[in-house]
C-alpha cells in the first residue's frame, strides 16, 4: 500500500502563484511516475502533469508554460509549482503515484480555488 499526502492548495486571485506539495509513504517501487491531476463538477479528471522517477515530465496542454512539476525522489516527494493561475485553474487537485506494474494510488485532493 502507497499513502499519498497532500497539501499547498487554497485561494489565490487571478495571476498569483501556488505551490502544492504531495508526500508519498509505503510500499514504493523505486521506478515509479508521479502526477498531478485534477478534476471539477461533471468534468472527467484530467492530467496536469506527470514526472518519472528518472525526471521526464509531461504537462497538459492548459497549463504548459505556467505550471512546473518536480520531484525529489529520495524523500518521495512531488511539487507542482502553479504561476499565472486563472479562474478556470479552479479544482480539485490529486496526487497519483503509478508504478510499473500500473498499479496506483491517488491522495485525498485539495482545492485550489482562483479568484477572478
Amino acid at each position: 500500500q502507497v499513502q499519498l499526502a497532500e497539501s499547498g492548495g487554497g485561494l489565490v486571485q487571478a495571476g498569483g502563484s501556488l505551490r502544492l506539495s504531495c508526500a508519498a509513504s509505503g510500499s514504493i517501487f523505486s521506478s515509479n511516475v508521479m502526477a498531478w491531476f485534477r478534476q471539477v463538477p461533471g468534468k472527467q479528471r484530467e492530467l496536469v502533469a506527470a514526472i518519472t522517477s528518472g525526471g521526464r515530465t509531461n504537462y497538459g496542454d492548459s497549463v504548459k508554460g505556467r505550471f512546473t512539476i518536480s520531484r525529489d525522489s529520495a524523500k518521495n516527494t512531488v511539487h507542482l509549482q502553479m504561476a499565472s493561475l486563472k479562474p478556470e485553474d479552479t479544482a480539485v487537485y490529486y496526487c497519483n503515484i503509478k508504478n510499473g506494474w500500473g498499479i496506483e494510488y491517488w491522495g485525498q485532493g485539495t482545492q485550489v480555488t482562483v479568484s477572478s
